[in-house]
């Protein structure tokens, strides 16, 4: 597949090509206004503050010669053009999360001066979903954090997000942002939450501590397993995030 790249390394590397192509500033914060679905020029503006619009184009145009984002022209009446991600961009997905997962960790709290758009949860539940922890693990979750309001859904271990608070949730958690951001770094057991106050629960008692073992961006810790074949002791990765 011949694409075309911002910029090269002049090394044989995926690491490098990747780079090339989705390393120029703003790029990756275009696909992850697209993840969400397909957007208008002035959609993924308005989901970008702080870029020009020159950039915006230019950032569009690289994606798009790259083969990760493709144009289409919707029918009468809208009759605008959408930009969206190819199937090939859309493999950014997991990627995205990965770093999000990453840069939690060190992030912090928002600032006064930092945006915070309605929606944000749809891409952070997203992103700070282990699908391992969630085999065979079906709940609804309405999710409260200050202002903000949001359902997670687990059917089977298979996540889906809404905004708002559904009805139907087995369990209704509420608490402010500074709360879930230690809640989701596992710095603060759900149980020390509930007992000071901090996380209010209405439901099923264990749904809190369920949530956050399947959402967070706390590094994974995986038990050491025997190979039983070889013989050997198999010990997770220095590596492993």
């Amino acid at each position: 597949m011949l694409r075309c790249v911002a910029k090269r390394f002049d090394q044989y590397c995926p690491i490098a090509h990747a780079l090339s192509l989705v390393g120029e500033r703003w790029a990756l914060l275009v696909v992850r206004e697209l993840l969400r679905g397909p957007k208008r020029y002035t959609d993924l503006a308005a989901g970008l503050p702080g870029i020009g619009t020159n950039v915006l184009a230019t950032r569009l145009r690289e994606l798009e010669a790259a083969g990760l984002v493709t144009r289409r022209k919707l029918p009468p009446p809208a009759a605008s053009t959408v930009y969206e991600l190819t199937e090939y961009g859309a493999g950014l997905e997991e990627v995205l999360h990965s770093v999000a997962r990453w840069g939690a960790r060190s992030l912090g709290l928002p600032r006064h001066d930092e945006d915070l758009p309605p929606d944000w949860g749809m891409n952070a539940f997203r992103a700070l979903f282990y699908p391992e922890r969630a085999r065979g693990l079906t709940a609804v979750w309405a999710i409260r954090i200050d202002d903000a309001a949001f359902t997670v859904r687990l059917d089977s271990g298979c996540l889906r997000t809404e905004m708002g608070a559904a009805a139907d949730a087995d369990a209704s958690l509420a608490t402010d942002m500074p709360t879930f951001y230690e809640l989701a770094s596992g710095d603060l057991p759900a149980a020390d939450a509930i007992a000071a106050g901090r996380l209010e629960v209405d439901g099923d008692a264990g749904a809190a501590e369920r949530f956050f073992e399947v959402f967070s961006f706390a590094p994974r810790i995986e038990a050491p397993a025997d190979d039983a074949r070889l013989g050997v002791r198999v010990m997770p990765s220095a590596a492993a995030g």
